[in-house]
């Protein structure tokens, strides 16, 4: 007996570098963006996407519900864990290096020496709360 497909996996398909399309996402500061490339992230069931933050960026202290897997696609991705922003608390990864990040683990991230792009897949739905609600750029762009 054949199993079933996951959300957007049912047919072969393949998506090139210039056909991703990046947006905003209303929980990332200005300089990030999000593309979603399989599954639903709103939704429970698998997903992937891309997280590319421009240089100099900064994803205050928070944390995702879902246990999530990192790759590094491009630039290096610095990551600290922890519930405040500590710059020594930062650890560089280069491209090609994975990150398993926990559920609920508190952590930041910093595009410390450019732009990256990181490639997350997880079991949704994405969540996203920042530790501190003041960092929270939903919260200001009413």
């Amino acid at each position: 007996m054949p199993r079933p497909h996951q959300p957007d996996e049912a047919d072969f398909k393949s998506i090139l570098p210039e056909d991703i399309d990046w947006k905003p996402f209303p929980a990332f500061p200005p300089g990030a963006r999000l593309a979603i490339l399989v599954g639903h992230p709103s939704e429970p069931g698998p997903y992937v996407v891309r997280v590319k933050v421009s240089g100099g960026a900064k994803l205050m202290p928070h944390k995702h519900p879902e246990d999530q897997i990192y790759t590094v696609i491009s630039g290096v991705f610095y990551i600290g864990l922890g519930e405040k922003f500590e710059a020594d608390k930062l650890n560089a990864y280069p491209p090609g290096s994975v990150v398993v990040l926990p559920g609920n683990a508190p952590h930041f991230h910093w595009a410390k020496s450019g732009e990256y792009v990181t490639q997350v897949t997880a079991i949704g739905p994405l969540g996203l709360e920042y530790l501190d609600p003041q960092d929270d750029p939903r919260r200001h762009s009413r």
